[in-house]
């Protein structure tokens, strides 16, 4: 319903610096197609895609491409969801944004802003699971992203209260915690020892302090340089 998952949008104040960093994890660059005029990078596992903006956003976005977005648009609006902005027009870049009740900012763009690289690998981080958004709300949140097109999958208790969604081009989880402070990108890994190792050899040093319901020995939790958290966990139950 939203479109096709184009990225995670993030505010990186030093760009060179967060493009770094990810290329160290592994994360494969993109090619731009010249969209924005603000400094702009994206990189990709091929599962996730995060776009780095040097310029100010408010907090990150959900970004999805949806041709025809003046129409669809419309239909949102009779689907209840109001839009925060809009610029809509001939001979300009079509945008909509709109804020779910829990705060999470949604984007839609009317084209790709980057060309995906040939079969991207996995990153050092392994199977990218989700993004986690924290709510306070988790059945009023559930309702709303399946409003979106979005089906519940799985729920569970540990380590706190969450739901697991999944589309046709991205997973979301639902997440009942204060121990998460916007979105955060969940990857899993089966070897978490192997992987500090490998992220040491990297020059990357995952955070000494998670938070309490994690254990420090399954758990990594990394904070990049323009402060987007990447929780490695273990595979679920079922993986």
């Amino acid at each position: 319903m939203l479109g096709r998952f184009l990225e995670l949008s993030l505010t990186s104040p030093r760009i060179l610096e967060s493009w770094q960093w990810y290329q160290r994890l592994g994360f494969s660059t993109a090619t731009d197609s010249g969209v924005w005029s603000h400094p702009y990078a994206a990189v990709t596992d091929g599962r996730i895609a995060l776009g780095l903006h040097e310029t100010t956003l408010a907090e990150p976005r959900l970004a999805y491409v949806q041709p025809g977005l003046a129409r669809h648009v419309a239909d949102l609006g009779v689907r209840g969801v109001e839009f925060e902005r809009c610029t809509l027009g001939e001979h300009i870049f079509n945008e909509a944004i709109f804020v779910t009740p829990e705060g999470h900012c949604v984007r839609l763009l009317e084209a790709r802003t980057y060309s995906m690289p040939a079969d991207p690998p996995l990153s050092l981080l392994g199977w990218f699971e989700e993004i986690a958004l924290p709510v306070r709300d988790l059945e009023a949140a559930r309702r709303y992203w399946e409003d979106l097109g979005f089906v519940a999958v799985s729920e569970a208790r540990e380590p706190w209260l969450h739901v697991s969604l999944t589309s046709d081009t991205l997973n979301i989880g639902l997440h009942v915690t204060r121990a998460l402070d916007g979105p955060t990108l969940v990857f899993s890994n089966d070897d978490r020892a192997a992987l500090a190792t490998r992220l040491a050899a990297a020059g990357i040093i995952a955070e000494r302090r998670l938070p309490g319901a994690l254990d420090p020995m399954e758990h990594l939790l990394l904070r990049a340089p323009e402060g987007t958290p990447l929780w490695i966990t273990p595979p679920p139950p079922d993986a």
